[in-house]
């Protein structure tokens, strides 16, 4: 069905941490007015991504509130009461960014809160930037969608694709790649044939269709699919000449500079049978999930569960009181018949199957018994962090084990004892370098009373005295000048002023 305009909320709810890196900080504060499309909270490191007003309105509260995540936690947020106006910040569109230097258009993607929209989150201004040693040689736009139900690049592939063509030559002409590739699902027939329409005419622009295979959207099992090389292990794509992105991400990026219009909002696929009109509807960034549902007649008795994302990769929200982010690309409202109900975990019988379909070839049975025995250092040798999480080998499991569980749990704490030791090691360079102060200071005093001893034995018998008497002198000499000096500016505040005749 075709895409809609979700209906405009009366309050959107905006986390501060909605990719990944560090959370923006707010630069409004309660009862602010603000435009849409202004900055309301900007970028706090490098790795991070500022946070645009979806609507114009009133700054209505900054505190913790629900939001998308497992844990069902709250975290700080920024709340826009909307005035119903719609009034637009003046945007800053460029005409020609081939006149912009690299780092400028990047800066200018970093500005306006693009991250990647494809799930993962990550700033994609940082991907735009592969370093001097990193020739890219190919770059990937990734329109596969290979979990069920999620639409929402099939229908931008249809309805946008000028505008994705767009975004691809302003990151081919960032990244200097060579070649451009646009994968898409061979079950996608209407978007491969929009897409191929506007690729028409450039010859370094290819529309390839891949198989219709978990989890092929996935970053490297695409690289793979479409050039023959591995990214290795514990390394990036851009190490091998290659960069992918996603197709959503390719049309905010166009909108960006042509149209100096930041990312306010994405498209979302409402699915399941908990809505009795399942579609896309095109979304502000912090709209609360409860109101999409709602305009896709939402049937609250037959949700079984509520997941953002797609059922394999996806997770169970716990309040649908939580806004879309920049990353939601799918609200599944799934029935009963929709999810298996959860089985206790039973030992495992060693059958291999998980093994058989992990596509990037791990050892999920060694990873499992090693995660449970919390030996962090064998993980990282089976090469746990390239563990994409698809949760293929979760589904085959005869004694339904939560894999992906222990797995998660595992890089948790690795990362928790990576941190412990940079923290300690910076404390022993700390104390070290004090040390080395402190014994530097010593030796460098103990010299001066060295040379002093040295000067008084060769000035001759009687010279400690005179040398002492000269000191004592000289430090009179000072604090009386000093006296003088704070007697005069005392004299001249009290010194009463002539008055004007």
């Amino acid at each position: 069905t075709p895409v809609v305009k979700a209906l405009l909320p009366e309050r959107l709810i905006l986390p501060l941490h909605q990719h990944i890196g560090e959370a923006a900080e707010p630069i409004v504060e309660v009862g602010d007015k603000v435009l849409k499309g202004q900055m309301i909270a900007q970028a706090s490191g490098f790795i991070s991504a500022p946070v645009h007003a979806p609507t114009s309105g009133r700054i209505a509260d900054i505190g913790n509130h629900p939001v998308p995540h497992p844990s069902g936690l709250k975290a700080l947020s920024i709340v826009i009461e909307s005035d119903g106006e719609e009034r637009w910040i003046a945007g800053r569109p460029v005409k020609d960014y081939t006149t912009l230097e690299h780092s400028s258009l990047r800066n200018m993607i970093r500005e306006a809160g693009i991250v990647g929209l494809g799930g993962a989150g990550f700033p994609s201004f940082v991907k735009l930037n592969p370093g001097p040693r990193n020739r890219i040689d190919t770059l990937i736009l990734n329109g596969v969608e290979c979990e069920p139900y999620i639409a929402c690049d099939d229908m931008l592939m249809r309805e946008y694709p000028e505008e994705i063509i767009g975004g691809l030559h302003i990151m081919r002409f960032a990244l200097e790649a060579r070649e451009c590739v646009i994968a898409i699902e061979a079950n996608k027939g209407y978007a491969f044939e929009a897409m191929q329409r506007a690729a028409a005419g450039y010859d370094l622009i290819r529309v390839i269709q891949v198989p219709t295979i978990y989890p092929h959207g996935s970053e490297k099992q695409l690289i793979k699919a479409i050039t023959g090389k591995e990214v290795p292990a514990n390394g990036l794509a851009a190490h091998i000449g290659v960069v992918a992105h996603n197709v959503s991400t390719s049309a905010a990026i166009y909108r960006a500079i042509q149209k100096g219009r930041p990312l306010i909002s994405r498209y979302v696929t409402i699915a399941g049978a908990g809505v009795a009109r399942p579609c896309t509807l095109e979304v502000l960034i912090g709209t609360p999930i409860r109101e999409l549902l709602d305009q896709c007649g939402a049937r609250y008795g037959d949700i079984e569960r509520l997941i953002m994302g797609g059922p394999m990769m996806g997770f169970a929200l716990r309040d649908d009181a939580a806004p879309v982010i920049k990353t939601t690309n799918c609200i599944l409202a799934a029935g009963a018949d929709q999810v298996a109900r959860p089985q206790p975990a039973m030992p495992c019988i060693r059958c291999g199957l998980c093994a058989d379909v992990c596509p990037v070839n791990l050892l999920p049975q060694q990873l499992y018994w090693h995660a449970r025995a919390q030996d962090l250092d064998r993980l990282q040798e089976y090469n746990i962090f390239d563990c994409i999480e698809c949760g293929c080998c979760a589904y085959v499991c005869p004694s339904a084990i939560p894999l992906v569980q222990y797995y998660r749990h595992a890089k948790g704490e690795i990362w928790t004892r990576e941190r412990a030791s940079k923290k300690a090691d910076a404390a022993r360079n700390r104390f070290e370098s004090r040390q080395k102060r402190l014994e530097r200071e010593k030796a460098e005093r103990a010299l001066r009373h060295k040379n002093k001893r040295a000067a008084l034995r060769t000035a001759g018998p009687g010279s400690a005295t005179d040398a002492k008497s000269a000191v004592v002198e000289s430090a009179m000499k000072r604090a009386q000048q000093k006296r003088k000096e704070a007697m005069a500016r005392v004299r001249q505040v009290s010194r009463p002023k002539k008055r004007p005749e």
